[in-house]
């Protein structure tokens, strides 16, 4: 009855490619059926076997192994192998791991392969065997994806989303959907960032000036007011997922003829590094890499700054924010895998993060009273058709209370939540269910752009409320509805964070925000 339940729940997919693996049989414990494969992986509880019937998920404790390829049950080692970005995985990974080790009482031991290889031993303390083994084989995105695809890594880390032709492959090689909510997770935050010489004054730049560097169609400092000098561009390689999302992000496209003289490096701290001694150069580079170099704000529709920081990057209203993703297949991990991706999202592992360079996810609240410069450039922008009592009653609703750093925007022309977005369901129904915010009340204020009828907008933007806030209260489980309010309000057109004439602005006008009592 074991073996065939566990039949019943097997996980069939068709797979491109054998893996290099033994022979196994796998049969009921009462010898009744038996299935022969090629043992795809174990993971201390499960079979992974390629079968004639195509890949089958077994579960361990309703079989017996026999075969060369049977793992040793009573010394399993949990491996979890990592490819993907080296500029994160080298960096944030090795001092997550570290750390979720020590909590956990594993002494560590780290062996350097060379050419982007890397292998951590964990074992028990006084013990002389390991208990799981992570090997990191880092180059970059597309490197990490093919390796997924090709059944060569259980984790992807990325710097962009998954491509649709990636998420298509991946999906006919039997790795799932990658696209799924649950085939993804945002480990922390990242920002691409232009940076020039601390004797460069550029004071700030558009994101179509950015688009006229790259493509080649501005060369010369004096196209952007400063004297006159070539401008020197330098980039990570184009493969890099840091330099693939600027070109999704800004270009709209997925590659560029870029100018001649462009200064192409295989790291940001190189670029860093020749960017700060080259008062010509203008460089992109990541937020968390920065360095010496002198970061230069962005200036958005009708003059609005916005500078790189931690609560900009958490709330997305810089524009150039970069996620970084973890990916993982269609498959259980071991569970001191699964033990570890939980303790990357949690709460404790979010001051790691921040003290690794890059921005955690941990909510902050800031009161409307330090948000002047905010709620002026909204009096300031807002269209004909928001009245001075429409802004009274956003600002009676919101006094006395503070916005958390938490946005939710939605995918172009749809009213499914981006990637950040859906991480932020997550982390705020964690926040939930922990009774972070007990006998408060929250509010998901929503915000719309200018396009359309305003009474429309107002409406829609309550829509959005609800839907959001509806989706974290599915997702916390576990809350005590009774010990928390969660209140909706539309404001539509009326705290406008950009102008509306171009597609970055209107799309940085739609969101949902948070406000804490």
């Amino acid at each position: 009855m074991i073996f065939a339940c566990a039949w019943m729940l097997a996980i069939l997919a068709i797979v491109t490619a054998p893996a290099r693996a033994d022979d196994v049989t796998l049969s009921a414990r009462d010898g009744s059926l038996s299935i022969d494969g090629t043992l795809l992986g174990f993971d201390g509880e499960f079979y992974r076997v390629d079968t004639e019937y195509g890949e089958l998920t077994l579960d361990g404790s309703g079989v017996t192994c026999d075969g060369p390829g049977c793992p040793d049950l009573l010394n399993f080692v949990a491996r979890l192998r990592i490819s993907g970005s080296a500029s994160v995985g080298t960096t944030l990974l090795p001092i997550l791991l570290e750390t979720f080790a020590v909590r956990n009482g594993y002494d560590v031991a780290r062996e350097d392969q060379g050419d982007g290889g890397l292998t951590y031993l964990l074992s028990e303390r006084r013990s002389d065997d390991p208990s799981g083994e992570f090997i990191f084989n880092l180059n970059s995105s597309d490197e990490g994806f093919a390796d997924l695809i090709a059944d060569e890594a259980d984790l992807v880390i990325s710097r962009r989303a998954v491509s649709r032709d990636e998420a298509v492959l991946a999906r006919q090689a039997g790795r799932g959907t990658l696209t799924d909510p649950g085939r993804s997770r945002i480990l922390a935050l990242d920002a691409i960032v232009p940076v020039v010489a601390v004797e460069n004054p550029l004071p700030d730049i558009t994101l179509e000036d950015l688009r006229g560097i790259v493509t080649g169609r501005l060369t010369d400092w004096a196209e952007l007011g400063q004297e006159p000098g070539p401008i020197v561009l330098h980039i990570t390689r184009p493969s890099t997922g840091l330099f693939q999302s600027f070109m999704r992000r800004v270009l709209r496209r997925e590659s560029v003829a870029l100018p001649d003289g462009t200064v192409v490096h295989d790291d940001d701290g190189t670029l860093v590094s020749e960017v700060s001694d080259d008062p010509l150069a203008l460089g992109l580079v990541a937020f968390s890499d920065i360095g010496n170099a002198q970061p230069v704000d962005l200036r958005g529709p009708c003059g609005r700054l916005s500078a790189a920081n931690a609560m900009a990057l958490k709330s997305e209203d810089y524009p150039l924010t970069t996620p970084i993703f973890l990916y993982t297949p269609a498959r259980r991990l071991p569970r001191l895998a699964r033990d570890f991706l939980a303790y990357a999202n949690s709460p404790a592992a979010q001051a790691v993060i921040a003290r690794a360079g890059f921005v955690d996810q941990f909510p902050q609240a800031v009161s409307l009273d330090a948000q002047g410069a905010r709620l002026a450039n909204a009096i300031r922008n807002a269209g004909t058709e928001v009245s001075l009592s429409d802004l009274k009653d956003m600002i009676a609703t919101l006094e006395g209370r503070s916005r958390l750093t938490i946005s939710f925007r939605f995918e172009g022309g749809s009213t499914l939540l981006d990637a950040q977005s859906r991480s932020n369901v997550a982390l705020l129904a964690e926040a939930l269910e922990r009774g972070l915010f007990d006998d408060r009340r929250l509010t998901f204020a929503g915000f719309s752009d200018g396009t359309g009828d305003a009474v429309a907008n107002r409406r829609l933007s309550r829509d959005r409320a609800e839907v959001v806030r509806d989706a974290v209260r599915t997702a916390a489980r576990t809350m005590d509805p009774s010990r928390i309010t969660l209140d909706v309000a539309g404001f539509g057109e009326a705290l406008p964070m950009a102008c509306d004439d171009v597609e970055w602005g209107r799309g940085v006008n739609r969101r949902v925000e948070v406000w804490l009592d």
